[in-house]
């Protein structure tokens, strides 16, 4: 060995030394050196290593996605079973590509004598060190040879040294060897990264993958919550009786199944009755991730399958008693009443589309493409890497040779690999072809529950999601399916009202009025509570935006409920409910949107006095849509009939209960009320509203009814009163109401009406009053508040029984001492005109007991008003310096029992007392005599 100069960074005690068989260079180290180096390098490496986990945080080692673990669910048994088989494929790949990287070589050595440039072979000289022999004798150096003895070499001699020998077998490494020898690695490891792309390419796709989050996180949320687990052990403990009730009772089976009974007693008990761990709540916080509850939901569900199996010959007493079933405390209920809340939306929003099941569709069929063309041009590479290659490289002056011998040292190796990645492919497209019959083969847009069956089917995304996560867990399935059932639904809301609302509770929002009737009113309310049926005392009941209302056979047990309210619920009634409505209601008020909400239960209540209808309502067909010819029929003795709707006609189904119909009111909300012939049949009618109907005249159908007391026709749009004449028929009529119209005069025919004891006619355009007025002499009450009048007759001193008169909002500038004339006089009310004085006379209204002389123009009050003994205590309604003009005697008798109290003395607003209920803009007044009329 020939000793040289060692360059920097090498050990000291190592040389430089010629490689005996290639001529390389190449440096001698000693193993002590290498195993020092690797001892400081491991420690290096384990102290920067620590150093930076010192660093980290655990919530930085955690998983980025929440989701990762949990999308396992969604993947079938193939699904699993292709991404091993890529994770394979990917190995292979990996494998190949190290080994090509770190050994993969060619070895080439000449075939033939060199080339001479003078156009013949070059042969050397005999006696030359080396010489020429056959290629097919060995080199072979016998063993008996010493070391100091040289045997005579053999062979033929090449002529070319290492580096060409490096260039011959890189040149040959690109010009010998195939395509695939080459590249094969390469190409297999991005197939496989393909593969791997392509398969969970559904999972993470913008517009499914937001719905699958959803779906696994809902799903979690099914599996920790309490009700599920509550479900599912009553509907197995249900399906267990079930299946005992159906099984046929065999003396021996029985026998058989008693002598077990002891042993499985104990098992029964902890898995199928509340004693359940999937029942009992948990010290531990609830796993998010779904996966963690398969295996509790396993076991539950072969403990409660068990219970199918356990052979008796009558249900046992457990599976009997109700009160065995642990109910939720208030969070758990709230909690699960709003994941019901959240999956109905959910639903609603994955059966709108099908992305998800087109995005796996059009995955798989990538893949099952993908896959027949890498295997279409992957095949052939099998036939094409070799051991042996023959090389002619273009260089010959270089080389002196024109033909080498190659061998590829990697050849078997390869094709042992490729194989394998080849038979691992055909697999994975083997698992592609049945993904897509499955999918062809079951309808996946579509999901029928066979138990429960109260589920409606599921459609598009929701349905394949379920048909996934069946493939993986059908206890998840059933899991999932709680939150889906309606009937789960009720009973977790039926179980809720009879924890919050319980018979003391209801009997605390109960409300007793003046008369010693008890009412009860419940707001938004999924359902009735259980505990509403046991109030035996109530007498009204009034229920609103309650969408699930149902009355039972318990209903029974109200025995003085006589009225009901119904704001927008359209409540059901159960057939041995509708029996106790039929006998006791009396009186019924529905509020609704759509005539078509309007329960058809009503028209069977037969005992019915009082039928409150508001809403919209139609003019064909009847009062409503859906109420043909003879539907109130059944309503014999209904006698009050009020409907606030837009109607165009007076239903002429009205005249079915015209032999108990005493009155009727129709609001008709501004619409024009066209046709009211109807009324014509109505003949027994004593008080008739029609408010609010745009009517320009008073109806001709009025003339019939002979019986008629009261007829209010407020806010319409009358002009005249020309028609009064033809109101001389109705004898009786003692009550007419025409306040807020646009009546500019009344005609002298007013005083055909003879009995007539009140007359509203405020707010209107009158500027006169008819002599003809005051000739009604049983008049009681006169209402002209809002009007136009510049003075009052002194005809009116003929009104002898007047107890109320309204002039409020006229004109007057001065009143008639003929007024003081009508002795019977009680309220007066002037306010609101222009009066300067009082005249004298006043002291002869000793009945007055309510003055209003608020903002007129009066400087000074008369001292007379001390003798209106009425007026004592708050009756005088005027502004408090006017009130200060009087003399002091006559102002203490008058706030007598009012001294400390000035608030019927404002300067600027009116006071509400009980005789003026009303705005200052709306000048009408109520008593105990209108209530009487």
């Amino acid at each position: 060995m020939a000793t040289l100069e060692k360059p920097a960074g090498w050990p000291a005690q190592e040389e430089f030394v010629f490689h005996h068989r290639t001529g390389a260079l190449r440096p001698q180290l000693s193993a002590k050196w290498q195993r020092r180096n690797s001892r400081k390098v491991v420690e290096q490496v384990f102290s920067q290593t620590s150093f930076r986990l010192d660093m980290f945080s655990l919530s930085e080692l955690a998983p980025v996605d929440p989701h990762q673990n949990t999308w396992k669910l969604l993947k079938p048994w193939w699904e699993v079973f292709m991404d091993y088989l890529v994770v394979l494929m990917l190995m292979t790949s990996v494998l190949a590509c190290t080994v090509q990287l770190s050994r993969d070589r060619v070895v080439c050595i000449p075939s033939e004598p060199p080339f001479n440039a003078t156009g013949g072979v070059h042969h050397p000289p005999v006696g030359s060190d080396a010489v020429l022999v056959s290629s097919e004798a060995p080199l072979h150096v016998p063993h008996s040879i010493g070391p100091n003895l040289q045997s005579p070499t053999k062979g033929r001699r090449t002529h070319l040294v290492y580096q060409q020998y490096i260039y011959v077998s890189q040149v040959c490494y690109h010009e010998a060897l195939p395509f695939c020898s080459r590249f094969f690695p390469y190409m297999a490891l991005l197939q496989s990264l393909l593969l791997v792309a392509s398969g969970s390419f559904w999972l993470h796709f913008p517009h499914t993958s937001s719905r699958i989050e959803q779906f696994l996180s809902i799903l979690a949320k099914c599996c920790e919550s309490p009700w599920t687990s509550q479900a599912l052990s009553q509907a197995a403990r249900q399906e267990n009786i079930r299946d005992l009730e159906r099984r046929p009772r065999h003396a021996a089976a029985s026998a058989a199944c008693f002598s077990m009974a002891p042993a499985r007693t104990g098992h029964s008990s902890i898995d199928s009755g509340t004693n359940s761990p999937l029942l009992r709540r948990s010290a531990y916080p609830p796993s998010p991730c779904p996966s963690t509850l398969s295996s509790n939901s396993t076991m539950s569900s072969v403990s409660l399958g068990s219970e199918g199996h356990l052979c008796s010959s009558e249900p046992s007493v457990d599976s009997e008693r109700p009160g065995q079933v642990l109910s939720l405390d208030k969070s758990d209920g709230e909690q699960a009443r709003a994941l019901f809340e959240r999956v109905r939306k959910f639903r609603s929003h994955c059966e709108s589309s099908a992305v998800i099941y087109k995005v796996y569709l059009a995955q798989t069929m990538f893949k099952l493409l993908m896959v027949t063309l890498i295997m279409s041009y992957t095949v052939p590479f099998i036939s094409s890497l070799s051991f042996s290659h023959i090389c002619q490289p273009a260089e010959r002056m270089l080389l002196s040779y024109e033909t080498f011998e190659c061998v590829h040292s990697l050849s078997s190796l390869l094709r042992k690999l490729l194989v394998t990645y080849l038979i691992l492919l055909g697999i994975y497209a083997l698992l592609n072809f049945y993904t897509l019959s499955w999918i062809f083969r079951s309808c996946l847009r579509k999901y029928s529950f066979h138990s429960p069956k109260d589920i409606p089917d599921l459609m598009n995304d929701l349905a394949f999601l379920i048909h996934m996560l069946e493939q993986y867990d059908p206890l998840l399935v059933q899991r999932l399916s709680v939150f889906l059932s309606p009937v789960s639904e009720s009973r977790l809301l039926e179980q809720s009202l009879e924890r919050h609302w319980g018979e003391e509770k209801l009997q605390a929002l109960t409300s007793v009025d003046a008369e010693g009737c008890s009412s009860l009113q419940l707001v938004a309310l999924p359902r009735l509570p259980p505990a509403l049926f046991t109030l035996s005392q109530l007498h009204a009941l009034k229920l609103e935006l309650i969408a699930d209302a149902r009355f039972t056979s318990q209903v029974a047990n109200m025995t003085s409920l006589r009225e009901l309210h119904l704001y927008h619920c359209p409540a059901a009634v159960d057939p041995g409910a509708l029996a106790v409505l039929q006998e006791r209601l009396e009186v019924l008020h529905i509020t609704f949107a759509q005539a078509s909400q309007i329960p058809s239960w009503v028209l069977s209540l037969r005992n019915l006095h009082e039928l409150h209808l508001s809403g919209r309502l139609g003019s064909e067909g009847g009062v409503g849509h859906g109420w043909a010819l003879g539907s109130l029929r059944q309503l014999r003795h209904l006698r009050v009939l009020v409907i606030h709707g837009m109607l165009q006609r007076v239903p002429s189904e009205l005249c079915e209960v015209a032999g108990s119909l005493v009155k009727l009111e129709i609001h008709n909300e501004g619409a024009r009320l066209l046709v009211l012939t109807g009324l014509k049949r109505i003949v027994d009618l004593t008080e008739l509203q029609l408010q609010d109907c745009q009517l320009d005249r008073l109806p001709s159908a009025l003339l019939a009814l002979t019986h008629l007391r009261t007829l209010d026709l407020q806010h319409n749009n009358l002009r005249t009163l020309e028609e009064l004449l033809g109101l001389v028929h109705l004898q009786r009529l003692s009550c007419l109401k025409l306040a807020y119209n646009r009546v500019l005069a009344l005609p002298p025919t007013v005083g055909v009406l003879r009995a007539l004891e009140l007359l509203d006619l405020s707010n209107n355009q009158l500027k006169s009053l008819p002599p003809a007025l005051f000739t009604l002499h049983r008049l009681r009450r006169l209402l002209l508040a809002g009007n136009l009048l510049p003075e009052l007759p002194s005809e009116v001193k003929a009104l002898a029984l007047l107890t109320e008169l309204d002039l409020s909002g006229n004109r007057l500038e001065s009143l008639t001492s003929d007024l003081f004339s009508c002795l019977e006089l009680r309220v007066l009310n002037v306010s609101r005109n222009s009066i300067g004085s009082l005249p004298e006379g006043i002291s002869a209204l000793s009945h007055l007991s309510r003055l209003d002389l608020r903002s007129n123009s009066l400087e000074e009050l008369p001292a007379e008003l001390g003798c209106c003994l009425g007026l004592c205590g708050g009756g005088l309604l005027v502004e408090r310096w006017l009130f200060l003009s009087l003399p002091p005697h006559v102002r203490d008798f008058l706030s007598r029992s009012y001294a400390t109290r000035e608030g019927y003395f404002e300067d600027r607003s009116r006071p509400e007392s009980d005789t003026f209920p009303y705005s200052p803009t709306q000048w009408s007044f109520s008593s105990a005599l209108e209530s009487q009329i």
